[in-house]
């Protein structure tokens, strides 16, 4: 029961979030890059202009809804929050609008880009898995069922 209790405490300002377009900022990463308490952060980059995030984005919410318990799921496009509408629109579309959704919110993308993932070029999609004893798992590109398995 204590272990509930604090994964919903150390979840409850992503689920706050979850369902709404919140700006991230270099202040923010280190939150968003911490080890879960169980399982396995998913951290999905995606931009408007992507040819395969939404296969993507699909394959991944597909795998969180196997695993409601053991993966959050974690949506980051990488364009500038100043482009909400389009996002949010995007979001809506894809249905991923339900999941805790963040947008770049500093002039610099290259900063945050290397701020989530100093081995990361900056191209999308891009999947960033954070286990719980703190190993991470990069995936660029569109998702084959064999990376889907090594992410679970």
């Amino acid at each position: 029961m204590k272990r509930l209790l604090l994964a919903l405490a150390l979840l409850s300002p992503l689920l706050a979030i979850a369902g709404t377009l919140q700006p991230l900022a270099a202040g923010d990463v280190a939150a968003l890059l911490k080890p879960p308490p169980h399982g396995e952060r998913i951290i999905a980059m995606w931009a408007l202009d992507c040819a395969y995030c939404e296969p993507n984005l699909e394959a991944l919410a597909t795998l969180q809804r196997a695993h409601p318990r053991d993966i959050e799921l974690v949506i980051v496009t990488t364009d500038s929050i100043a482009q909400r509408r389009a996002i949010e629109t995007r979001l809506r579309h894809m249905k991923m609008d339900g999941y805790p959704n963040r947008a770049y919110a500093e002039a610099t993308p290259e900063r945050l880009n290397f701020l989530l993932d100093p081995t990361w070029g900056g191209e999308t999609p891009r999947v960033l898995v954070i286990r719980a004893d703190g190993s991470r798992l990069g995936i660029s590109g569109e998702l084959t069922p064999t990376q889907l398995r090594k992410i679970r």
